[in-house]
């Protein structure tokens, strides 16, 4: 029995309630300590958080076994070394060229602003943050040592390495890497009805999430830093808006307001969960049944995207740096600028998709340009809502690519990608049908 909602139009609901009655129960909290108790300690701290971690617990759940699966099914079924190598180039290269469009209007936008003019980072207490590692160690960690272990601490890189190289060589297996390939099919359609078994709870999750959100934090810790806020969303609904439609359109001769449209209900998931990867099962079911991306396309950009592709995350790390260096009053060369720019775009390929990862990635950048990491502290109290936002970013993002590259390789059904008519909740939750 179907929903009288699609996804898209519960997930919001759930979105819109949850920040309502979320934000009243923190102008409720402190009355009496009995309203205290109930609010904070049964709903908040209690039913609702407990939701919402199980929920984002069940969806990091798939993330390993469907990137593994997924990834060694796309490269299995693409025939040749040569073909693998140019769908890896085209993706990787777009990924790298959309990074550094974001951090460069990030930047552009920050120094026009001035968010940090003004601003008092002195008396803004000490904050103790992991410092990301170089570049170089960020290199050699993509390959694994042990892929288990790999699987086993959801190191991502390692292992999109690994099902990279298990898929080329089922490639290349003959007969046994026929059955072993019908194998990994067999279980990517089981691991997608799993997906799909969870969706439908999409919207009880993401009302948790929100609720707990908005009752701990509301709305006030917008306002003491409004202009920095406002410059990180101005640049990601440009990038959303402008650069990914414009690549679409240019590179991919498509209709970016067609592509917009059917995002809608991924935009609104990446938003809740604020995580790249838990929101993956449901970009590569929307890419595939949604946009008419061929499974071989989508089982391989897509994935490597949700760790590889943050734009969202390098915009405002270009905010930051700039707003950073305002607040110290520390003027940046051009040589720091160009430096920034080069740091966050590769800093993207180590940065995980998960919550909260791009303050420690923006330690790595603020150190390359001698900036002070304490600085950070400041802009913690909103990194959590502008989180949400630039997740949202990332996942548009790597759709957007994948349908170029999809296109470029005619693995692209144009039919699909133009029909508006399909129903949110017949094909991002629909089950999947076993041939």
């Amino acid at each position: 029995m179907k929903h009288p909602h699609g996804l898209t139009q519960q997930i919001l609901i759930a979105m819109v309630l949850a920040i309502i009655l979320g934000a009243g129960a923190q102008l409720l909290l402190g009355l009496n300590p009995w309203v205290d108790e109930v609010l904070d300690e049964w709903l908040v701290g209690g039913l609702f958080f407990i939701v919402g971690k199980i929920f984002v617990a069940t969806l990091k759940l798939l993330v390993v076994p469907l990137v593994l699966v997924s990834l060694v099914c796309g490269a299995a079924s693409l025939g040749s070394g040569k073909q693998l190598g140019r769908l890896g180039g085209k993706t990787v290269g777009l990924y790298l060229f959309t990074t550094a469009v974001a951090i460069s209007l990030a930047m552009g936008f920050a120094l026009l602003f001035e968010p940090g003019v003004g601003a008092n980072l002195s008396s803004t207490a000490q904050v103790s943050i992991n410092q990301g590692s170089s570049f170089a160690q960020v290199m050699v960690d993509i390959f694994p040592s042990n892929p288990i272990a790999a699987m086993a601490e959801g190191k991502m890189l390692q292992i999109i390495v690994f099902a990279l190289l298990l898929g080329m060589a089922v490639n290349h297996s003959g007969k046994p890497g026929e059955r072993i390939r019908q194998n990994f099919e067999d279980w990517n359609v089981v691991v997608l009805n799993l997906v799909t078994m969870l969706m439908k709870l999409a919207p009880y999750g993401v009302f948790a999430l929100l609720f707990t959100l908005f009752a701990r934090q509301g709305l006030s810790a917008i306002e003491e830093l409004s202009v920095y806020f406002a410059t990180v969303v101005l640049v990601l609904l440009l990038q959303a808006l402008l650069v990914y439609p414009g690549l679409l359109s240019v590179l991919g001769r498509l209709n970016p307001m067609t592509f917009l449209f059917k995002m809608r209900a991924v935009q609104l998931f990446a938003f809740s969960t604020a995580s790249s990867n838990a929101t993956l099962p449901v970009t590569m079911k929307n890419a595939e049944q949604r946009l008419g991306v061929d499974n071989r396309v989508a089982s391989f950009s897509l994935p490597l995207g949700a760790t590889l592709n943050m734009d969202g995350t390098a915009i405002m790390q270009g905010v930051a740096t700039v707003f950073i260096a305002q607040a110290y009053g520390i003027d940046l060369s051009a040589v720091d600028l160009l430096t920034v720019i080069a740091t966050a775009t590769l800093a993207s390929i180590g940065t995980a998709g998960v919550p909260g990862v791009g303050l420690v990635m923006l330690s790595m950048v603020l150190t390359q340009v001698g900036l002070p990491v304490e600085g950070i502290a400041l802009i913690i109290g909103v990194d959590r809502l502008l989180d949400m936002m630039r997740t949202a970013v990332n996942v548009t993002g790597d759709a957007a690519v994948s349908c170029v590259v999809a296109k470029s390789e005619k693995q692209l059904d144009e039919r699909v990608f133009n029909d508006r008519n399909i129903q949110l909740s017949d094909d991002v939750a629909a089950t999947t049908e076993v041939k």
